[in-house]
C-alpha cells in the first residue's frame, strides 16, 4: 500500500483537521464528537445536514457553505457516524427553524441518522436518497452520487428561506427522479486494510457498484467507453421517473481514480444517449465528487429539472468543492 499519510488510524483526523485549517474562512472543525459545520449560520434558516463514512471526498465536508450545507458528520473510512456526531451537529446547527437530515440509504447511516435525531426536541425532518438504479427495488436501492444533487438543490432551498416541512416534500420529489448507476475498474484500499478490497483481472469490470469499494451487481466483459456507457445508460432510464418533464441534469462522478479526461469521455456518450432519448441536457456536472477513495470507475446521475429546481441548481452556492 503506498499512500500519503502517518499512520492508518489517523487518516481520517488528520485529513479533516487539515481540511478545516484550508478553509477556516467557511467550515469549522468539532473534533468531541466529531462534525464539521458551517462557520456562520444564518439565524432562522433550516439546517442542512448529511454525513456518512470518510472515504467519499470531497462528499460531504467539501459541501459545507453558502447554498448548501450547514454540517457534516463523517465516521471512519466507510463506517458510518455515530448517533452521538449527529445529535450534537443538529445542536450546533439550530437556529430557531429546525433541521433537515440528508441521507444517503444504507442501513447504518439510516440508522444512527434516526436515532441522532431521536435525541433532540427541536423539530427535524429526514431526506432519504436511494437513486440506484442497480436492481434493487426503491426501498433498499442505495444512495449513490445523487447525494449531491440533493444537497445543492436544497440548500439553496434553504437559504431562500423555504420552511421544514415543504423543504422535505421538495427533497422527497426530488429524490424520485434521480437515477443513478456505477461502474468501477478497480477497487480501493482502505487504509486499516493496507489491501485492495478485492482484484479484478485484467479484462472485467464491477457493474453496478455502490461507493463502498465492494463488488457490483455483476462482473462484466471490459469493453471500449462507448459500449460500458451504453450500458450504464440502459439501466439509468429504466429508474428514470421524468414526471413528463424533458429537461435534465447531467452528471458524471469519477469514484476517486479516474482522471477527468476519462470522465469526460464517458460524458460524451452519455449526452448523446440523453439526447437520442429525447433529454434536453439543461445542466450539466463532471468531476470527482462522491468518490470511492481511489477507485478507477464512475456513475452516472440522471435528474429532472423542472422550472423550480433549475432555479436552485443555478442559484449561488460557495463551498470547498462546489461553487458558483
Amino acid at each position: 500500500m503506498k499512500k500519503l499519510m502517518n499512520r492508518p488510524q489517523d487518516y481520517v483526523p488528520q485529513s479533516l483537521e487539515g481540511f478545516a485549517a484550508a478553509h477556516e474562512h467557511l467550515v469549522t472543525l468539532n473534533t468531541s464528537p466529531l462534525y464539521l459545520r458551517r462557520a456562520s449560520l444564518v439565524e432562522g434558516k433550516v439546517a442542512l445536514i448529511s454525513g456518512g463514512g470518510s472515504g467519499h471526498e470531497p462528499a460531504h465536508v467539501g459541501f459545507i457553505g453558502p447554498g448548501m450545507l450547514d454540517a457534516a458528520c463523517p465516521g471512519e473510512v466507510f463506517t458510518s457516524p455515530v448517533p452521538q456526531q449527529i445529535e450534537e451537529a443538529i445542536k450546533a446547527t439550530e437556529t430557531g427553524a429546525g433541521s433537515l437530515l440528508i441521507v444517503k440509504n444504507y442501513q447504518g447511516d439510516v440508522m444512527n441518522f434516526e436515532i441522532g435525531a431521536e435525541s433532540v426536541e427541536t423539530p427535524v425532518a429526514t431526506v432519504i436518497v436511494n437513486d440506484d438504479a442497480a436492481g434493487e427495488e426503491p426501498e433498499y436501492a442505495r444512495g449513490l452520487a445523487g447525494v449531491l444533487v440533493v444537497e445543492k438543490i436544497l440548500g439553496a432551498a434553504a437559504e431562500a428561506g423555504m420552511h421544514l416541512e415543504a423543504l422535505k416534500a421538495l427533497g422527497d420529489r426530488l429524490v424520485r427522479g434521480i437515477s443513478s448507476l456505477g461502474i468501477m475498474l478497480s477497487s480501493c484500499t482502505v487504509p486499516l486494510a493496507g489491501k485492495p478490497t478485492f482484484v479484478l483481472k485484467e479484462d472485467e469490470i464491477e457493474f453496478g457498484v455502490g461507493i463502498h469499494g465492494e463488488h457490483g451487481h455483476s462482473k462484466e466483459p471490459l469493453a471500449n467507453a462507448d459500449h460500458l456507457i451504453a450500458g450504464m445508460m440502459k439501466l439509468v432510464f429504466s429508474k428514470f421517473i421524468g414526471n413528463g418533464n424533458s429537461r435534465i441534469l447531467l452528471f458524471v462522478n469519477g469514484l476517486g481514480g479516474t482522471p477527468e479526461s476519462e470522465l469526460y469521455i464517458a460524458y460524451h456518450t452519455a449526452r448523446k444517449l440523453c439526447e437520442a432519448h429525447g433529454f434536453e441536457v439543461a445542466r450539466s456536472l463532471v468531476g470527482n465528487y462522491v468518490t470511492s477513495i481511489d477507485s478507477a470507475g464512475c456513475s452516472i446521475t440522471v435528474a429532472t429539472l423542472d422550472d423550480e429546481l433549475l432555479q436552485y441548481w443555478d442559484a449561488a452556492v460557495s463551498t470547498a468543492s462546489l461553487s458558483w
